[in-house]
C-alpha cells in the first residue's frame, strides 16, 4: 500500500513551502503537526492524522505535551505508529523546554523569579516529581535536578540525597519543588513535614532552603509566600 508524502501534494497544499515562504506562524496546528507526520495512508493524509491526532486530545496542545511515545501510539490512529510517535513527543518536548527557557532567570531573590520557570518544566508530567535548585551564595542558580519520580499520588525525597548534591554543587541554599498531576496546589500534611525536615537537616549544614513550590497547571504554591518556612 502507498503512503502519500507531503511532498505528492499540490504546491499550494504542501505545509513545508508555506512554512518556508510565509513562516512557522501561518501554518496551523494540524499542518505544523502534519509536518512531523510527514505521510499519510491509502485513506488519510498527514493532515488528516494530524486533526484526527488533535480530536483524540479535545484540541488541547497542553493534553497532545503531556502524552508519552505509548500514549501517543496507544489513540490507535492507523498510520500513526511509535516512529512518528517519537518525532512527535521530541517535537513538543523542545517547546517545553523553549518555554521553559525563556521564564529562566538566573538570579532568585523571590518564588516568582523561579515559579513559572518550574512550572513550565513540569506541568505536563503525569506522574510526580520531586526537584531541586541549587544556589550559590549570590542565590544564583547553578543548577536544577529532578532527583525522585513516584506515581500519579506522591514521590519521596531523601534529604540524604538532596544534600549529598548540595555539597558536590557548593550551593548555599536551595528551592524545593515537586509537582501535583491533580492539578491541585494545597501541601499535605507530608509536603509540610518533609519540608521541614529538609530544612532541618541543611541547617546543620549552613545550607538554607529558600522556599518549596509545588506547582501543577492551575498555577503554583509558594511556602515562603505562605509564611509556612
Amino acid at each position: 500500500m502507498r503512503k502519500f508524502s507531503i511532498k505528492d501534494w499540490s504546491t499550494e497544499d504542501q505545509p513545508r513551502k508555506k512554512l518556508v515562504q510565509n513562516g512557522a506562524h501561518s501554518l496551523s496546528n494540524s499542518e505544523l503537526l502534519a509536518i512531523l507526520i510527514n505521510n499519510g495512508t491509502k485513506e488519510h493524509s498527514a493532515i488528516d492524522l494530524a486533526k484526527i491526532l488533535l480530536q483524540a486530545t479535545n484540541n488541547d496542545l497542553q493534553k497532545l505535551a503531556g502524552k508519552s511515545v505509548q500514549e501517543l501510539v496507544n489513540c490507535r490512529i492507523k498510520g500513526l505508529g511509535e516512529a512518528k510517535a517519537v518525532t512527535i513527543a521530541a517535537a513538543l518536548e523542545l517547546g517545553i523546554r523553549r518555554n521553559a527557557a525563556g521564564r529562566k532567570k538566573d538570579l532568585i531573590t523571590k518564588s516568582g523569579d523561579i515559579a513559572e520557570y518550574l512550572r513550565a518544566m513540569l506541568e505536563y508530567r503525569k506522574q510526580e516529581v520531586f526537584a531541586v535548585i541549587f544556589l550559590n551564595r549570590g542565590n544564583r542558580v547553578t543548577h536544577f535536578e529532578i532527583v525522585s519520580e513516584g506515581g500519579l499520588t506522591g514521590t519521596v525525597a531523601d534529604p540524604r540525597v538532596i544534600l549529598k548534591k548540595a555539597l558536590e554543587y557548593e550551593a548555599t541554599s536551595l528551592v524545593l519543588c515537586h509537582n501535583h498531576p491533580s492539578g491541585n496546589l494545597h501541601p499535605s500534611k507530608a509536603d509540610e513535614l518533609l519540608t521541614q525536615k529538609i530544612k532541618q537537616a541543611a541547617s546543620f549544614m549552613d545550607i538554607s532552603v529558600m522556599d518549596h513550590i509545588i506547582v501543577s497547571n492551575e498555577g503554583y504554591f509558594s511556602f515562603a509566600d505562605e509564611g509556612m518556612l
